[in-house]
């Protein structure tokens, strides 16, 4: 039951603090299962093409169909959230997951299972842009410094475990599931947090006359997967001529998304990204910055699980262990993120990233005098640690400032960077690991594709390190910088009442 008012965003009644914690819980859940999907499945890999008597190519797509879903839905699916709901859309999503994972864990056969990972990937982009958009306009000040880095703790929590959750499940087999287990662990999950949502997630949607953009969503859904296709089946594929031409067609779709974006926007109608939000340098900059970080952390999680696995032979549990130095790192800065954050301001994002790439060469050094895993520790740890002064920060300062009505539109753009760059990253690197490693792979050539691997990682995060700089920093009073303003959101919504625009607001009671 709710009670619905509309009124001027700046005037948009507060929650409690039972409903504004007891919504953040249900949402970080949301992005947890749907994050620790995208990881957890390369530690079955082996068991599910065994027991499914898959091909490799079938393999690859179980994979590849879950990133290609989300990459594609993202930023309409944050726009249906703008029109529709965030709440509303968030429960279908999580609804949609929770069946999807159900169907994976029954699958009989790789096709069934493909079309499940597909479904998962299309509900976790359904789900994932409203989570940051209902954090965005539901927590001002302090709060909203806190429910950020809650997210990145969520998110790298479920990145950085992955491999040891799912090796832990697979080594339990619990009810004797087996490799199935690592969808069946989603269904009680989701089904609570999808029962919890309308008790303590209020609602929230901008107002006044907006639609869908179906021309708008065609075009940049076409030309992402345009991108993201052939970035996850080339290499496998050896490269063949469609690659080309779909990599060729990408700029053309993108690029036709854009004017038509502009001349709808100028026309008075509703674009799916209003280019508005390209006319803030904070916004742009941040975008292209999380593209570019968005490059680092999926390959380093890839190369890192191959050189653990094939280039010394240990188990998905065992390599999964040794991921727990890179989470005793992340946790720790983690933890400390929204007070550098508040001292440091935006420069809490170059310490970040100049760490993690710190955390690289260590590692780098490291297997110039030793192949012993355990010496690894040290470099995993110093890496963890830059990641979680990058990723909770990110979100802040990336969304700070965006109007209310634009919240889903803007994490949408964010998330989908973020995977875009991601799926760069793993084309990008595996294209010097791979080369490095040759026909006839030893450890030796195992730890020198790790290294090489390494170091164009490291020029990535200095290049974050470089965006960084060209972000306008907010001050206080004092003088001081502060990174995801908190006094943003309360600016944001002084610029919404100005121009007349509102906010609808459902508050559980």
């Amino acid at each position: 039951m709710s009670a619905t008012t509309t009124a001027t965003a700046s005037a948009a009644p507060a929650s409690t603090p039972r409903q504004s914690w007891g919504a953040l819980l249900v949402l970080l859940t949301g992005i947890f299962i749907t994050t620790l999907d995208f990881f957890i499945v390369n530690v079955a890999i082996p068991a599910t093409q065994a027991d499914l008597h898959a091909t490799p190519a079938a393999t690859q797509w179980v994979v590849a169909g879950f990133g290609l879903a989300v990459a594609a839905g993202l930023i309409t699916a944050g726009r249906l959230g703008d029109i529709y709901g965030r709440r509303r859309m968030f429960a279908i999503g999580l609804g949609l997951f929770t069946a999807a994972s159900a169907a994976c864990g029954l699958a009989g056969n790789a096709e069934m299972l493909i079309a499940a990972r597909v479904l998962q990937g299309a509900a976790a982009a359904l789900l994932m842009p409203q989570v940051l958009g209902i954090i965005n306009v539901l927590y001002v000040g302090e709060q909203r410094i806190k429910a950020f880095t809650a997210y990145g703790l969520a998110m790298g929590f479920a990145g950085v475990f992955g491999q040891l959750i799912g090796g832990a499940l697979i080594q339990v087999d619990l009810f004797g599931l087996g490799w199935r287990s690592i969808y069946w662990i989603n269904v009680p999950v989701g089904l609570i947090a999808l029962a919890l949502t309308p008790r303590l997630v209020p609602e929230r949607r901008g107002v006044g006359g907006t639609r869908l953009d179906p021309v708008g969503t065609a075009l940049i859904t076409l030309g992402l997967v345009a991108v993201v296709l052939p970035l996850v089946q080339g290499r496998e594929q050896g490269w063949p001529l469609w690659t080309w031409l779909s990599l060729g067609i990408a700029p053309l779709l993108l690029g036709a998304f854009t004017l038509y974006q502009r001349g709808l926007a100028d026309g008075g109608g509703a674009p799916l990204v209003d280019p508005v939000l390209f006319r803030e340098r904070p916004f742009s900059v941040g975008i292209t910055m999380a593209l570019v970080y968005g490059l680092v952390n999926a390959a380093f999680f890839l190369i890192l699980a191959l050189y653990l696995q094939l280039g010394h032979g240990m188990s998905a549990l065992d390599s999964g262990l040794l991921f727990i130095a890179l989470g005793v790192g992340y946790f720790l800065s983690s933890a400390i993120s929204g007070r550098v954050a508040e001292k440091l301001g935006r420069q809490v994002l170059t310490v970040g990233a100049l760490v993690q790439g710190l955390g690289h060469v260590v590692l780098v050094e490291t297997l110039s005098g030793t192949h012993a895993t355990l010496a690894l520790i040290p470099g995993l740890a110093l890496t963890g640690f830059g990641m979680g002064l990058v990723m909770g920060p990110m979100a802040a300062t990336v969304l700070a400032g965006i109007k209310a009505g634009h919240a889903g539109a803007a994490a949408g753009l964010l998330s989908t960077a973020q995977q875009v760059g991601g799926a760069l990253g793993v084309a990008l690197v595996g294209i010097v690991f791979y080369d490095t490693l040759g026909d006839a792979p030893t450890t030796d050539t195992f730890g020198d594709a790790f290294v090489n691997g390494l170091w164009l990682l490291t020029v990535f995060c200095v290049a974050v390190a470089a965006l960084v700089q060209m972000l306008p920093g907010r001050r206080r009073g004092d003088g001081a910088e502060v990174v995801g303003d908190p006094g943003a959101l309360a600016a944001s919504e002084e610029s919404e009442e100005s121009d007349g625009s509102a906010v609808k607001v459902d508050v559980p009671v």
